[in-house]
């Protein structure tokens, strides 16, 4: 009994030194600011177009400043009818028109020239069907390939990240389909982006 009451003392005294010690400073952290998110519900509407589409796939599409016929793609078991379209052809025509006019915006922004002759900036997208069209569990996958010309390999890398940052598709897109942007400098020869957020280039994909 004496020698546990001799211990005492000395785990007061090595409790009281660890009350006394003094704290570390907190580990500094850094935020990271982010691009504020459009809500879209309420923000102010800047152009509407509306599409009239009857007999589906193999109908027509009606617009103000269009009017296209619909044939179901060969791979789908259609006929492919030439001269006509499908919705997947005209995402990829939607998809890379608004991303030039984002790559030709972000470059203005970052006083980047893009090259005067339209032959020299070129979007060429190619929009997948995937999945299983018994089980109803489809979706959409994007392969995209920019060509310009005139651009140095970091400049030409900053202005289709800027773009892909304010695409209005592209931000439609993200997170739900899965899109490869590959690079060509028409100068240096072909290279692709490496890195980036919220989307990676070249071979990587993102989720």
């Amino acid at each position: 009994m004496s020698s546990i009451r001799a211990l005492r003392p000395i785990a007061r005294q090595a409790g009281a030194a660890r009350q006394v010690r003094p704290r570390a400073p907190p580990t500094p952290v850094i935020q990271q600011q982010q691009r504020r998110l459009l809500d879209t519900s309420s923000a102010p509407t800047l152009y509407s177009a509306h599409a009239r589409v009857i007999g589906a796939r193999s109908g027509a599409v009606h617009g103000e400043n269009l009017d296209v016929e619909l044939t179901m793609a060969k791979a789908l078991g259609g006929p492919g009818d030439r001269g006509k379209t499908n919705p997947e052809e005209l995402f990829a025509a939607g998809y890379g028109a608004c991303f030039q006019s984002a790559m030709n915006a972000a470059a203005a922004g970052m006083g980047i020239k893009m090259p005067s002759r339209a032959e020299d900036s070129v979007v060429e997208s190619t929009v997948h069907l995937v999945g299983d069209m018994k089980g109803l569990d489809m979706g959409l996958r994007v392969n995209m390939v920019v060509k310009v010309k005139g651009l140095g390999r970091e400049e030409l890398e900053k202005v289709v990240r800027k773009a892909e940052e304010v695409c209005p598709y592209s931000r439609a897109t993200r997170g739900n389909v899965d899109t490869q942007i590959k690079v060509v400098n028409l100068t240096d020869g072909e290279h692709d982006v490496k890195g980036g957020e919220p989307k990676s280039y070249g071979t990587s994909t993102y989720g």
